[in-house]
């Protein structure tokens, strides 16, 4: 469970780019753990798999991995409660990383 939160869960968003990239990496984990969303979040992205994989240490990617789950509110919000955070935490860090 995360400190400093309602319920046990982060409301405020990542703190740091660092924290940005860790949430937005366990929500990659989370979107590719289901064949059908990993093979939409690469249609809808225009990645393939060697770019992501390549670009996993990348904020623009990650950013995009983010951006992908707030433009589908179901995604977002069962991603949130898999990863133990918000949905407000993931947008934020989606917008932290777009910087």
């Amino acid at each position: 469970m995360r400190p400093d939160t309602e319920y046990g869960k982060r409301d405020s968003g990542p703190q740091s780019a660092q924290e940005a990239m860790t949430l937005a990496l366990m929500a990659l984990g989370w979107t590719i753990s289901d064949g059908d969303r990993a093979d939409r979040l690469l249609a809808l992205t225009g990645l393939d798999a060697d770019a992501l994989r390549a670009g996993i240490d990348q904020p623009a990617i990650l950013g995009a991995v983010l951006a992908f789950l707030a433009d589908h509110e179901p995604d977002l919000i069962s991603c949130a409660y898999a990863i133990d955070t918000t949905p407000a935490a993931l947008i934020a860090a989606q917008e932290r990383l777009s910087k």
